[in-house]
């Protein structure tokens, strides 16, 4: 997935993150190859906290989020991709998946 650092990382802090932890507003974190946490690259490609890297609203409706699937949905936009690939890369699946909980 596309990961794009022009102003940086996510930078907050722990009372913070421990809200956002505690309100169940943490959406995604990056993780090593075991699933842990991680703030080590290439990981955590920008060492944000705890590996925090989407956030929701109280409210669950808006998601903000590190990583950009919607720069890589077409197999075309990607640098590198296996020859059996269609038109679609696999993270199209995750706006259709949007799309159906929308409804």
């Amino acid at each position: 997935i596309a990961v794009s650092h022009g102003e940086g990382r996510a930078n907050i802090t722990n009372a913070a993150l421990g809200a956002l932890d505690e309100k169940d507003q943490i959406a995604m974190r990056f993780v090593d190859h075991f699933g842990n946490r991680t703030v080590n690259y290439p990981f955590n490609p920008n060492g944000s906290p705890d590996g925090l890297t989407g956030i929701t609203s109280l409210d669950g409706r808006v998601l903000a989020m590190m990583p950009h699937p919607e720069r890589v949905f077409r197999t075309t936009q990607m640098s590198w991709h296996p020859d059996d690939w269609r038109e679609d890369s696999p993270w199209m699946r995750l706006f259709r998946n949007a799309r159906v909980w929308v409804g």
